[in-house]
């Protein structure tokens, strides 16, 4: 699989929501789309980055973009993340890992001195045209809306 970069064509995932819904890239045509990868619900650093883009939701919202979020967790899991936190987006279960391959963002990760397979928290703004538009790499969790309207020059 290549790596995706900037100015590359979004490839069209596909995955079922929280409510066992199927959501695709498609369903975002003519809006921007953050696409946002976290390793596990209910984790505090992934918490802290859903809580962000839920807090700022409607100003998000209000600049066009639409807010989507994937993790190998369930469908369950995800119901009950959501409802513990009022999140107003969806979050897509990958339990098979293919969004999470399709956009590079399972692979291998060091901590503690082992490596292991996991996710690779990223985030990638996807434009009305499906076109990858910006991909942060180095994401921070307390403060991701903001990291993104910097990296957009929204602000």
């Amino acid at each position: 699989m290549s790596i995706l970069k900037e100015g590359d064509k979004a490839p069209n995932f596909q995955g079922l929501n929280q409510d066992g819904k199927e959501i695709s890239l498609a369903d975002f045509t003519g809006k921007k789309v953050i696409l946002y990868f976290y390793p596990k619900d209910n984790t505090p650093g992934c918490t802290a980055e859903s809580c962000n883009l839920n807090d700022n939701y409607a100003d998000l919202t209000s600049k066009g973009f639409e807010v989507v979020g994937v993790s190998p967790d369930s469908a369950a899991s995800h119901l009950k993340f959501i409802a513990k936190f009022d999140f107003q987006f969806n979050l897509i279960a990958d339990t098979e890992k293919v969004i999470l391959e399709q956009y590079n963002a399972w692979g291998l990760k060091k901590m503690y001195g082992r490596e292991y397979m996991g996710v690779i928290r990223k985030t990638f703004i996807i434009n009305e045209d499906g076109i990858i538009e910006k991909i942060i790499e180095k994401v921070k969790t307390k403060d991701h809306t903001n990291q993104i309207y910097k990296e957009l020059n929204l602000i």
